[in-house]
């Protein structure tokens, strides 16, 4: 590679690490917690948990979890439904003033079994809620989801153009060498490049599903509005079905449940809210193996009739989107995977913080080795070549 391509791609590994650097510190000094989130719930006590039963133990009417969870909070309305992922025993109810989204949010969290209610867990508080909003939007909602996609694209061009420059810069070094007989920086720009090229391939796959995450509400949307519209046609324009017209949720429940065998709820969204319509209580339901309980199956059951109108299937673009997912927050293969995207993460944050200082100490070029002078004038057979301190400069 030529001194001209090489100053192009340090510019280009220069500007996109550095626009991006800080917020991708954020998102891998936030996202640790969040990789063992079970773990500290049960350490700060805020975890929930249905108490052990024997299997097969009887379980409440869906209808008498919602009037239990309604009766704590009176006025308000049910708008989500859902179940552990790990823990059918426990219901956990989402009530707002209106089903329209908002911010003003209680969860009532129900034993599926007793009817008991376990906890009124408050999700929008505490350590873990913070970390979670700063990873997730910055509390920007949209706009920081979305800024924050830009982030993740940055990073991506950062790890392409780094492993462009990684072979000029260190084929004159065996793999691994950290020179710390040197100066610090020098030990530094050895360990980064080190780190950068162990993590390049997690760094990229989570740094991309990360990206793709943003996009969900509008994926979202655009999913409703592009395939759900015509199965919702028949009721266009026509008001939100009132709860005392209503059928049994548990009949609507069990009608889905009948028309996606060999899967479980995961769950409810009732009419009016973002991922139903005004006309429909929609069913989510997943599979039961690892690949498949990360997908979600709707089911759209007639809020009036407790009948199935339709089971629409996801479109690639959802499936890529949930797919991703795991991939992303590494909770698909218990605490060895917990573990091992915990160190890759902390890696991360050890090769973003020493390219920040690099970058603060740019102005101590890096001399070259006698060993690294002799390989240069062996490969360019007497042609100019640039130097590593000169081309050192450049991409700091």
């Amino acid at each position: 590679m030529n001194s001209r391509k090489i100053k192009t791609w340090a510019w280009v590994h220069k500007w996109s690490s550095l626009v991006c650097t800080v917020f991708m510190l954020l998102l891998c000094i936030t996202g640790l917690p969040l990789i063992f989130h079970h773990e500290i719930g049960h350490l700060l006590g805020t975890e929930v948990e249905a108490p052990k039963m024997p299997a097969g133990a009887p379980r409440v009417s869906l209808d008498r979890v919602l009037d239990i969870a309604k009766s704590k909070h009176p006025g308000r309305v049910v708008q989500f439904v859902s179940q552990p992922e790990d823990d059918d025993g426990l219901w956990f109810v989402t009530l707002t003033p209106t089903p329209q989204a908002t911010e003003d949010f209680k969860s009532v969290a129900i034993d599926a079994r007793t009817g008991e209610v376990l906890a009124q867990p408050k999700f929008d508080e505490g350590f873990m809620y913070v970390m979670f909003k700063l990873h997730v939007d910055l509390f920007a909602g949209l706009a920081g989801k979305l800024f924050l996609g830009f982030m993740g694209l940055l990073l991506l061009v950062a790890i392409v153009s780094g492993v462009v420059l990684y072979s000029p810069f260190m084929r004159k070094l065996d793999f691994g060498t950290v020179r710390r007989e040197k100066r610090p920086r020098l030990k530094w720009l050895d360990l980064h490049n080190l780190l950068g090229i162990v993590t390049l391939v997690w760094l990229f796959v989570v740094g991309s599903t990360g990206m793709i995450n943003t996009w969900a509400d509008l994926l979202i949307k655009y999913w409703q509005h592009d395939q759900l519209s015509s199965l919702l046609a028949p009721y266009k324009n026509e008001p939100i079905v009132a709860v005392n017209e209503r059928a049994s949720v548990q009949r609507s429940m069990d009608a889905a449940m009948q028309k996606t065998p060999g899967m479980k709820l995961s769950f409810i969204a009732f009419p009016g809210t973002s991922f139903s319509s005004p006309h429909h209580t929609t069913f989510f339901v997943r599979g039961n193996e690892p690949f498949t309980s990360k997908l979600f199956q709707p089911v759209l059951v007639d809020a009036k009739t407790a009948e199935v109108t339709a089971v629409p299937k996801l479109p690639w673009y959802l499936t890529a989107l949930l797919v991703s997912q795991p991939l992303h927050f590494g909770d698909y293969g218990g605490m060895p995977m917990q573990i091992i995207w915990a160190l890759l993460d902390i890696a991360t944050i050890i090769v973003l913080g020493s390219g920040l200082y690099l970058w603060l100490k740019r102005g101590n070029p890096v001399p070259a080795s006698p060993r690294a002078a002799a390989h240069e004038a062996r490969v360019s057979g007497g042609t100019a070549q640039p130097e590593p301190a000169s081309a050192m400069k450049v991409q700091a």
